[in-house]
C-alpha cells in the first residue's frame, strides 16, 4: 500500500480537511469570547467608552463608608473590563502615576502637593515605565469595619477610586468572596496591578500596589487609608496603618545613585522601606536649588517611652505604659538628598561629640567657623562656650535654615542658656553666611588674598558637612580640593584646630582605605597629612549618634600643643567645662552628653581605624609593632635566683647594675612587668610641685624635692609630641645603666623612633603607652653580660 493510493480513495468520498476543521473551531471560540466580553455585565460606576478613568461622584464616595450593604450574587460575573480589548491600543501612551518634585513656596511658606499633576515638568529622560523597574507599595490596615471588609461592591469601589486618585489606568479587575468571610481582589493596571485581601472578623486588610514608572506612590497612602480605613462601629481602637515602599527591578548604577528612595538611601532604609512601623509621618519634603530636604516623624513597633515621656506623663512604678508605645513620642529625622543627617532623639550625642572635643582642644577659642550645620545644632553647641566672641556659619542652603527654624526648632533653641539669644540663629555673635563655603574661604583666605591679621583668623573650624563617603556635589568640593584645604589651614591661628565629620566609622573587615566606598575619605586624609601646616591628626568615634554604625570624627591640629589639651585627664576637662560652659535658666547642665570621661573615651582610636590604616600600601612602618610579639620571651627580675632572668650586682660602692642571669635572645622583652608599672606625670603637675616647694617650709620640701629630682633623672618624655607628659620608671629597670653609644647598648625601645613621626597614625595614638615604656633586646645577650641602654634612647 502507498500513501498516494490511500489519499486518492479518500478524496472520492465525503471527506473534510482537518486543517479547515481546526480553523473553524478556533474562529468560533474567538467570536464567542469577544461577544462575552463585549456584552457581559459591568458595574454602573465603571464606564466602558473612555480610555481613561473618571472620578466617581461625591455620592458614590460617600457610599463607600455609609452606603447600604449590597452583597453580590455568587453567580454574578466578577471580572469587569474597564475598556474593550479593541480599544487598548488607543491608551498605551497614557501617562502613569506622576508627581512633581516638591518645592518650597517662599510667598506663603507652604509646601506644594506632590500630587499636583497639572504642573508636571517635561523631561527628555526615557520614561522608566519602559525599563525593567518599578515601585511597590505595601499597605496593612487594622481595626477596619467588618461589613466593609466583607463587601465585594464597596471594596471594588474603593479600589477603583484609589486607582483614579493615583492617576493610574485600570484595565480590568476580579473580586471573589471567600467562605466563611473575606474578599480577595486583583486589578490589572496598564502600569501593572493592585490587589488586596480582607479578614473581616479580625478587621484587617492587606494591599499591594505595583507600578512600572519613576513617580512616587507614597502620596497614595493617605487615599488608601481614607478609602479602606473605615473604622469599626463602637470601637475605641483607632484604625492603624503600616506601609512600605520599595523600588523594584533593575536600574543602572547612576539611576540608583540619583534616586532619593533607592534602597541604598538612608530615607528608604530608615523610613519608607520598613513595614512594621507604627508612625511614618512626612513633615517636609522639598527640593531646594541645592538639595532635597525630607523630614519625617517615625515610631518603631515596640518602642518604649523615653525619660522625657515618663516625666511628661507622670509615669509611676508599675505603670503598664512603660512597656507599650501608647505615650512614646515619635523621633524626628532630617534627610538631605536621601541621606540621614540628624535625629531629634540623639541630637546631643552627635552634636556635642563633633563640637566640644575640638573646642576643648584649644585653650581659648574666641573665633569659630562652622561649615554646614544648617539645622543650627552645631551653632547651639558653640554658643555654650563663654570664650566665644564670634561664630561665622557658612551654609550654602538658606532654605534649610528657614525650614529648620519652623520644623526643627529643638536644634536651634538657645532659650535656656544664660546670655544667649532665644533662637541660636539670632544671637549677636552668630554671623550666618549663605554662601558656598569653598568659594567663601578661597575669597577670604585663598592664594592672592595677602596677609590676614590674627584677629580675623579662627581658633576652631567645624566642618559639619555630609559624610565624606557620600557622592555629594556640595561636600565633594570640600573634601577633595587641595585649594580649599590650604585656604582653611590659612584661616586658622597658629594653635588652631579643625574638626571634620568623618562619616561612618570603619570596621576591621574594610579593605584598604583608598579602595571601596571610603576612598574619598582617604583622599581627604592624605590631603591633610601632606599639608605642611598639619602637625597632628586624631580620629575618634561615637557609637550613640543614632546611626546604624558608630560615627567617626577627625581632629586636625596646626600645633603639636593641641595634644596636651586632647589628652588631658577627665578631671581637667570637667574643670574646664565648669569654667567655660554657660549656665542655664532651668538649672540643668548645658551639656547632656559630653564630659571629661566622654573625652577620655575619645583619646584611644578604636581598633578598626588602626587595622584599616595598616592596609595602606606600602604598609606604614609602625604597623609591625602593634602589640607585643607573641613569639618573644618576657624577661623579668624576680626574687628566686633560679627563676630570675636578671641579677643585680654592685659595680662600685655607689653603683649597681643589671646583669643577665640567663641567655636573652634578640627581640625578648626586658622587664615588661616592671616597666608597665611606670607612672605618668604631666608638665602642669611638675610645675605645681615646684611651686609647692617654694611655699612650704624648708624642712617640709625635702621629700618633694627628692621626688622631683627622681622624675627628672629616671623619667622621659612621651613619644607623642606635644602631649606634655613624662613617663617615670619606678621598677628595677631604672637601675639599668646608660651606654654612651648605640653600639655599646644591647637593649632599645620597643619601636625605634623614626626621624619624623607621621602626622596621622592610629598606631602611635593607640599604642603610645606601650611605645613609651617597653624595651627589647637588640641582640643576643650572654649570661653574665651587663644590660645597657643608649643614653639618648628616649630622646
Amino acid at each position: 500500500m502507498t500513501s498516494s493510493g490511500s489519499s486518492s480513495s479518500h478524496n472520492d468520498g465525503h471527506s473534510i480537511d482537518i486543517r479547515l476543521y481546526l480553523c473553524a473551531i478556533a474562529s468560533g471560540m474567538v467570536l464567542a469570547f469577544g461577544a462575552g466580553v463585549f456584552y457581559g455585565p459591568t458595574p454602573t460606576f465603571l464606564p466602558l467608552q473612555s480610555s481613561t478613568m473618571t472620578i466617581p461622584s461625591a455620592e458614590l464616595l460617600a457610599s463607600i463608608s455609609t452606603g447600604e450593604e449590597a452583597e453580590l450574587s455568587k453567580q454574578r460575573q466578577r471580572r469587569y473590563p474597564a475598556t474593550h480589548s479593541a480599544e487598548l491600543g488607543k491608551i498605551k501612551q497614557v501617562h502613569v502615576n506622576v508627581g512633581q518634585i516638591p518645592s518650597y513656596e517662599e510667598l506663603d511658606g507652604s509646601l506644594l502637593d506632590r500630587r499636583n499633576f497639572s504642573e508636571i515638568a517635561t523631561t527628555d529622560v526615557e520614561p522608566e515605565q519602559h525599563q525593567p523597574a518599578g515601585q511597590h507599595l505595601l499597605v496593612d490596615i487594622k481595626n477596619v469595619n467588618a461589613e466593609f471588609l466583607n463587601s465585594e461592591e464597596r471594596l471594588a469601589k474603593a479600589m477603583v477610586q484609589v486607582v483614579s486618585e493615583a492617576k493610574l489606568t485600570l484595565l480590568s479587575y476580579h473580586c471573589h468572596s471567600l467562605e466563611p468571610a473575606g474578599v480577595s481582589c486583583v486589578g490589572v493596571l496598564l502600569e501593572s496591578h493592585i490587589s488586596f485581601h480582607t479578614w473581616p472578623d479580625e478587621g484587617v486588610i492587606t494591599l499591594d500596589l505595583f507600578t512600572c514608572g519613576p513617580n512616587n506612590l507614597m502620596p497614595v497612602v493617605p487615599e488608601i487609608e481614607k478609602l479602606f480605613g473605615i473604622p469599626r462601629e463602637n470601637s475605641t481602637e483607632p484604625v492603624g496603618t503600616m506601609w512600605s515602599h520599595e523600588l523594584r527591578g533593575f536600574r543602572s548604577h547612576e539611576a540608583r545613585k540619583a534616586h532619593y528612595l533607592d534602597l541604598s538611601s538612608d530615607l528608604s532604609w530608615y523610613v519608607t522601606s520598613p513595614l512594621e512601623m507604627l508612625t511614618k509621618t512626612e513633615v517636609v519634603s522639598v527640593q531646594t536649588p541645592f538639595q532635597r530636604i525630607d523630614i519625617w516623624d517615625i515610631l518603631d513597633v515596640g518602642e518604649t517611652p523615653s525619660y522625657s515621656d515618663m516625666v511628661k506623663h507622670d509615669l509611676k512604678e508599675g505603670d503598664p505604659r512603660f512597656f507599650t508605645t501608647e505615650i512614646t513620642t515619635p523621633d524626628r529625622l532630617l534627610f538631605l538628598d536621601g541621606k540621614l543627617q540628624s535625629f531629634k532623639d540623639t541630637d546631643h550625642e552627635y552634636h556635642e561629640s563633633i563640637v566640644h572635643p575640638a573646642m576643648f582642644a584649644h585653650p581659648n577659642p574666641k573665633r569659630v567657623a562652622i561649615i554646614g550645620g544648617g539645622e543650627g545644632a552645631t551653632l547651639r553647641e558653640v554658643l555654650k562656650h563663654k570664650t566665644v566672641e564670634q561664630v561665622k556659619m557658612i551654609e550654602i542652603d538658606e532654605m534649610l535654615i528657614k525650614i529648620a527654624r519652623e520644623y526643627l526648632p529643638f536644634f536651634n533653641d538657645c532659650s535656656d542658656f544664660v546670655g544667649v539669644a532665644p533662637n541660636c540663629f539670632d544671637d549677636p555673635r552668630a554671623d550666618i553666611i549663605t554662601r558656598d563655603a569653598k568659594e567663601w574661604f578661597m575669597e577670604n583666605f585663598g592664594p592672592g588674598v595677602g596677609q590676614v591679621s590674627d584677629d580675623e583668623k579662627f581658633q576652631v573650624i567645624i566642618l559639619d558637612a555630609m559624610n565624606p563617603e557620600e557622592d555629594n556635589a556640595i561636600s565633594k568640593g570640600l573634601f577633595t580640593s587641595p585649594d580649599f584645604i590650604t585656604a582653611a589651614m590659612a584661616s586658622l591661628s597658629d594653635d588652631g584646630v579643625i574638626v571634620i565629620n568623618a562619616g561612618t566609622a570603619p570596621s576591621i573587615h574594610d579593605p584598604a582605605p583608598d579602595k571601596g566606598v571610603f576612598a574619598q575619605r582617604e583622599q581627604l586624609f592624605l590631603l591633610l597629612e601632606n599639608h605642611p601646616d598639619t602637625k597632628a591628626m586624631l580620629v575618634y568615634e561615637e557609637s550613640h549618634c543614632g546611626f546604624n554604625e558608630p560615627h567617626g570624627f577627625l581632629l586636625i591640629c596646626k600645633s603639636h600643643g593641641c595634644r596636651k589639651q586632647w589628652y588631658a585627664g577627665a578631671d581637667a576637662i570637667d574643670f574646664q567645662i565648669y569654667e567655660r560652659i554657660v549656665l542655664t535658666h532651668s538649672k540643668e547642665r548645658a551639656l547632656q552628653h559630653f564630659d571629661g570621661s566622654t573625652q577620655y573615651s575619645f583619646q584611644y582610636p578604636p581598633k578598626a581605624w588602626e587595622t584599616v590604616y595598616c592596609r595602606r600600601e606600602p604598609e606604614p612602618y609602625e604597623c609591625q609593632f602593634r602589640g607585643l610579639d607573641m613569639n618573644a620571651n618576657l624577661r623579668e627580675l624576680c626574687d628566686d635566683p633560679e627563676e630570675s632572668d636578671f641579677v643585680i650586682r654592685k659595680i662600685s660602692e655607689e653603683t649597681l647594675g643589671i646583669f643577665a642571669n640567663k641567655k636573652i635572645l634578640k627581640g625578648d622583652y626586658i622587664m615588661p612587668e616592671a616597666l608597665a608599672s611606670s607612672f605618668v606625670i604631666s608638665e602642669e603637675s611638675k610645675k605645681n610641685l615646684v611651686e609647692t616647694t617654694k611655699i612650704m617650709g624648708t624642712g617640709s620640701t625635702l621629700v618633694l624635692e627628692d621626688f622631683i629630682a627622681f622624675t627628672e633623672k629616671y623619667g622621659h618624655e612621651s613619644i607623642s609630641q606635644g602631649i606634655g607628659q613624662t613617663i617615670v620608671e619606678v621598677g628595677p629597670s631604672f637601675l639599668i645603666r646608660n651606654a654612651t653609644t648605640k653600639e655599646e647598648a644591647n637593649i632599645d625601645r620597643m619601636i625605634p623612633r623614626p626621624t619624623e613621626l607621621p602626622t596621622y597614625s592610629p598606631v602611635y595614638e593607640r599604642n603610645r603607652r606601650s611605645f613609651d615604656v617597653f624595651l627589647v633586646a637588640t641582640r643576643d645577650i650572654e649570661v653574665g653580660e651587663e644590660i645597657l641602654k643608649y643614653e639618648g634612647m628616649w630622646d
